[in-house]
């Protein structure tokens, strides 16, 4: 793979971190206005949920799962800036850990309409 090729795709990976990360902020803000802000069910409601509790404990794991691959991204742009090679040997773990944080995210859903519905309560 030449050069430009590999930098033309990080760059590409990059956006897709941006669009991870701005779903992440989407995702807490407009969770939180939901559940704190008087709207809808309120704080009362959600806080007596375990599926929100579970909710939220999905939420953290991917925040946990994340940590690394950030890291990583971070190391990488900064190398894309300077010109710098990329040690792209891990790349397979971290689209592993994509992977399994795309499974999550899954289950998330599953959360948020058994919160939504009730269901558990």
């Amino acid at each position: 793979m030449g050069l430009a090729k590999a930098v033309e795709d990080l760059r590409r990976v990059f956006v897709a971190d941006n669009l991870w990360a701005l779903a992440a902020v989407l995702w807490l803000g407009t969770g939180s206005l939901r559940a704190f802000a008087g709207l809808e069910k309120g704080a009362s409601y959600y806080l007596h949920d375990r599926v929100f509790y579970i909710k939220m404990g999905l939420f953290v794991t991917i925040l946990i799962l994340e940590i690394w691959p950030m890291a990583t991204l971070i190391r990488w742009r900064i190398a894309v800036r300077r010109g710098a090679p990329v040690d792209l040997t891990s790349t397979p773990t971290l689209a592993r850990i994509s992977q399994i944080q795309l499974g999550v995210v899954v289950v998330m859903v599953f959360a948020a309409t058994a919160l939504a519905r009730g269901y558990f309560y």
